[in-house]
């Protein structure tokens, strides 16, 4: 864990950009802290009043805003009630525990994090003294919350080096090392780092990589009772070994856990539709060629075409996976021209035959989506079955991986 702690003259900036980007959609306001009301009875006014209220019974002190950020490593698995009770034992720490204070958690960067703002300034008037805090009480506070919640430590490493630190995640190769690691490996770099969804559009990531998320059979047991479970695959998309439940991975990614991603994630990657369709557009215009140029040409980009594919062989959609930016969008949603009929119709002549159809031989599971978004679930059974029917890019992450020539 690492704490920012900046002190400013303006309690209403410092509550402005947390309530700023709660409107985004890229925030929320988790924890309200010595507040005469319940978090959800405090509207803008409340929580800025409450703040000034304390802040001005010494009038003397100017930069009477405290304003603290509290980075964890993107390993570190962090509820709601985690990070509010690590936000308690943290004001504690430093001596501000008697302060009315507000907790935002953020979703806005590759690491989990969480702003606090308060006051400096007593219930009794005096000032809070904050020479040294940040090395002294600070790290104190820190050390000892890293232990008792079981956090990655920060110390020894720079502090940008903590934040940016990446999972190693490879291609599971089944047999080649520990499944549930590579498994591990694989759901660590993605699940909280990638902005998808559904199921279908996770299952479109994690299958380059030979993992996918399985719910079962609707019928099945597991389905009912909202089961989830992690399974490798095989280079063909066949799965291979025992399934694991999402609730044995450290991180704990739940069919629940998910659901609340798919809600986040549809506002954050809203700001790279225009740039994915961008990026289409100009592999299209460049000349005329086939669906595996097409595909490769926009894994030299960084976005990966994920085709899905009825069992008679035929092209009923797409799946754009952009890395460069971690987001997932189906075709469709990106517009017509960009869905596995508007693609088709824009290359060669001969790759446009019988390669995309709305024929009965559609699988199940397409039926069984447009059930669900009426029931308003998740759209996690569009790709249940479906993989060992996509053809993807050939090697497509080492394209991705591949340094672009001059």
């Amino acid at each position: 864990m690492v704490a920012r702690i900046k002190r400013t003259q303006s309690l209403s900036r410092s509550l402005n950009y947390n309530e700023k980007k709660v409107q985004l959609g890229v925030a929320k306001c988790i924890h309200a802290v010595n507040y005469p009301k319940d978090l959800e009875a405090l509207n803008f006014y409340n929580k800025l009043h409450r703040l000034e209220h304390q802040a001005a019974l010494n009038e003397r002190v100017k930069a009477n805003s405290v304003h603290i950020s509290l980075n964890f490593h993107e390993s570190d698995k962090l509820n709601k009630e985690r990070l509010c009770a690590i936000a308690e034992d943290y004001m504690e720490g430093i001596g501000f525990y008697k302060q009315p204070y507000l907790v935002y958690q953020h979703y806005d960067a590759g690491h989990p994090h969480i702003h606090i703002v308060t006051t400096n300034i007593a219930r009794d008037g005096s000032k809070i003294e904050m020479q040294n805090i940040g090395r002294n009480q600070s790290e104190k506070a820190r050390k000892a919350i890293e232990v008792r919640f079981e956090l990655i430590k920060a110390e020894g490493r720079n502090q940008n080096e903590q934040l940016n630190l990446k999972v190693n995640a490879q291609k599971v190769q089944y047999g080649k090392a520990p499944t549930k690691r590579a498994i591990t490996n694989v759901l660590d770099a993605v699940i909280d780092h990638f902005k998808y969804s559904s199921l279908a559009e996770l299952n479109a990531i994690l299958k380059l990589y030979n993992v996918m998320a399985d719910r079962g059979k609707e019928d099945s047991r597991m389905y009912q009772k909202r089961g989830l479970v992690y399974t490798a695959l095989d280079d063909n998309g066949n799965k291979i070994g025992t399934p694991i439940k999402a609730s044995d991975f450290h991180s704990k990614p739940t069919l629940k856990y998910l659901e609340e991603k798919f809600i986040l994630n549809q506002n954050l990657r809203q700001q790279h539709h225009k740039h994915l369709k961008t990026e289409i557009r100009w592999v299209l215009v460049k000349r005329e060629q086939s669906l595996t140029e097409f595909t490769q040409s926009l894994a030299k980009q960084g976005v990966s075409v994920v085709l899905r594919q009825s069992a008679a062989g035929n092209i009923y959609g797409l799946t754009y996976v952009d890395f460069k930016n971690k987001c997932v969008f189906n075709g469709s949603d990106l517009g017509k021209e960009f869905s596995a009929k508007g693609i088709m119709e824009q290359l060669r002549p001969e790759q446009k035959q019988d390669e995309v159809t709305k024929s009965p031989e559609q699988p199940n599971e397409v039926k069984q989506d447009n059930r669900m978004q009426q029931r308003g679930e998740s759209k996690d059974q569009e790709h249940s079955h479906e993989h060992k029917n996509n053809q993807q890019t050939p090697n497509i992450l080492e394209l991705l991986m591949k340094p672009e020539r001059n």
